[in-house]
Formats: structure tokens, sequence, C-alpha cells
């Protein structure tokens, strides 16, 4: 695995971020670095969303 420094110095998560939030920073964040996974608990509910 690696981490794309560029891509999170630019892309921090927001401090206390909402689901939403913290849902649409994994989708971009597996799109751009591979350091880690999406927590299972969000893949969970995006599924329950219809992602």
């Amino acid at each position: 695995m690696n981490i794309n420094e560029k891509w999170h110095r630019a892309n921090r998560m927001p401090k206390n971020p909402s689901l939403e939030q913290r849902i649409k920073w994994h989708q971009e964040h597996a799109k751009y670095c591979t350091c880690r996974p999406i927590p299972e608990k969000l893949i969970i509910e995006m599924k329950k969303r219809g992602g």
C-alpha cells in the first residue's frame, strides 16, 4: 500500500465530520490513494444507501 502524500495534504478530513462527509472523503480517498481501505462500517452504510 502506498500513501499519496500530495492528495492527503490537499484533502484533509474535516474536523468532526458528519457521516456524509466521511463517506465522501473515503470515496475520493480510494480513487487517489491506497494507504488503507474504506472502513467496513462505512462500506455497510454506503451499501444501505445504494452505493
